[in-house]
């Protein structure tokens, strides 16, 4: 008897068993006359290491997928076996970053633009609308709609959430293997107590925002917090 794989999306929890995400925001755009409605969704904006990350997505109008919830429902498991599905159902998807020196150079605000530029522009095809999760307009575009908790009610929003987040957890996953004492595998390179410990006793590594306020807490001499649009090397 063949075994379940890693990429079997489990059944849906209790929990989840509520109004999923939906089309109505990009059925509106879409009778409008923007027949390319671009989904855009942020993570690791919180976090004290690691890039930024933004996921960019154009749905299917004729087409859904079972069991899409916001990314922050989800346990990092459901994500990963929703991950190749959503991909391969997207009718466009692209993830942009911006890596922690180029925040620490740029801000977070230009650090956010930088990624969703990135990330759209990864397309192949322009957007006619976007659909933004949050109330701030990062992305610039003439026709935005930004909505809060987009997350939890846009189809596209959601998908871009997931597709963002799992591929910022893989890339985390891979620098645990760098820097192991932070323990970036379990954390994704946001503040916990181990990785508050860490910070103390080894100071910041490669990877780390040297311009977050974290750094000012450091008992550790070795680097000092760089100030906003500090000379640290972008890469």
């Amino acid at each position: 008897m063949a075994t379940a794989t890693r990429t079997t999306v489990p059944k849906l929890r209790k929990a989840l068993k509520v109004r999923p995400p939906g089309l109505a925001e990009e059925r509106t755009l879409w009778d409008a006359g923007h027949p390319i409605v671009v989904g855009v969704d942020e993570v690791g904006r919180g976090s004290w290491a690691g890039p930024l990350t933004i996921g960019a997505v154009v749905v299917p109008k004729d087409r859904r997928i079972y069991k899409l919830r916001d990314s922050k429902q989800l346990t990092e498991f459901e994500r990963e076996a929703l991950f190749d599905r959503i991909a391969e159902w997207c009718e466009y998807w692209a993830v942009g970053h911006v890596s922690p020196a180029e925040c620490d150079h740029l801000g977070m605000s230009a650090a956010q633009k930088l990624a969703a530029r990135r990330a759209i522009a990864g397309l192949g095809v322009a957007p006619d609308a976007v659909l933004l999760d949050g109330k701030w307009d990062f992305v610039g575009h003439p026709t935005t709609l930004r909505l809060v908790r987009g997350d939890a009610s846009s189809l596209s929003i959601a998908a871009a959430s997931i597709l963002a987040k799992v591929t910022r957890d893989r890339l985390m996953r891979a620098q645990a293997e760098e820097h192991p004492a932070y323990n970036f595998e379990n954390n994704k390179g946001y503040p916990c107590p181990l990785h508050k410990t860490a910070l103390q006793g080894y100071g910041p590594s490669a990877i780390h925002r040297r311009s977050w306020v974290f750094m000012d807490s450091l008992v550790w001499t070795g680097s000092r917090r760089l100030p906003p649009g500090g000379q640290a090397a972008l890469f």
